[in-house]
């Protein structure tokens, strides 16, 4: 066994340098189209050119493209016969096809999201919870809630319910709901609520989107208005607290009551009969 070993060592020694010059250019190639893919996927990503959705996505796509090029080379380095190895790939497609039905529909719903763009990176959405979206991948989408919990939601969670995009239009428009007693005088009230509102430099106040005071309800305890005007969408919340709050202190200051919804007042006329307010 020996002598037999020692006669065939050229051939040994040659098979063994073949299939270890094959090994090393295998990791060569694996290491090559890591850094490669990498490399471009960094290059996609700073070209300003491009929105952030299409830069993150096509950045993932890049790396995982050339790494499964560098895979499908190394494969055929060791001689492996395409046509059997696409027999083999087929077969264990379809099977890991079934057992990672979920990851896939996690990439075709990116791929619909990409071509829809419900939203872009940057925007505040809400599809049952709400944040702003960093980035869109292959697989998932990375928003940051109001409170900036960092939250990393499966594409397909997303493209299987309402998208709500608050970011999308530049105007906004947003109903503020007070309240004042039955006894204040409803027209005083609209005076004081428009000064509040001509005051006020960030409403749009145009003919097709007019500021506007409406008499909404009557309620048990109180006449419910609506007071409707339009901002810019940046501006939504900023202003809703201020206009809250500057029509609140001016109704105060006008003496015009903001009753409670459990407030129930008792008056005795001059004959002695009590009157509920």
């Amino acid at each position: 066994m020996i002598q037999d070993f020692l006669n065939n060592e050229p051939e040994i020694v040659r098979i063994a340098i073949e299939w270890g010059g094959r090994l090393v250019t295998a990791i060569l190639i694996l290491i090559a189209g890591w850094v490669i893919g990498g490399w471009l996927g960094r290059r996609v990503e700073n070209i300003r050119r491009l929105d952030g959705t299409l830069r993150s996505f096509l950045s993932g796509l890049i790396r995982y493209g050339i790494t499964t090029v560098s895979v499908i080379t190394i494969i055929g380095l060791f001689g492996i016969p395409m046509a059997s190895l696409l027999a083999v790939l087929g077969a264990a497609g379809l099977a890991i096809g079934l057992a990672l039905q979920g990851t896939l529909s996690n990439v075709a719903a990116g791929v619909m999201l990409l071509i829809l763009r419900p939203f872009n990176v940057g925007d505040y959405i809400d599809f049952g919870q709400g944040g702003t979206v960093k980035s869109l991948g292959l697989f998932g989408t990375e928003l940051a809630m109001p409170d900036n919990v960092y939250v990393f939601a499966p594409n397909s969670e997303i493209w299987g319910h309402t998208i709500r995009n608050y970011s999308r239009n530049l105007h906004r428009r947003q109903d503020v709901l007070i309240g004042i007693s039955y006894f204040d005088d409803i027209n005083k009230a609209f005076k004081v609520i428009n000064q509040i509102l001509e005051n006020e430099e960030r409403l749009l106040d145009t003919k097709e989107k007019p500021n506007e005071i409406m008499v909404d309800t009557l309620g048990d305890f109180s006449v419910n208005l609506i007071v409707r005007f339009w901002s810019l969408s940046s501006d939504y919340w900023a202003l809703r607290w201020d206009m809250t709050k500057a029509i609140k202190e001016a109704l105060d200051k006008e003496g015009i009551t903001i009753p409670f919804p459990t407030q129930m007042e008792l008056s005795i006329t001059g004959d002695g009969k009590p009157v509920k307010r």
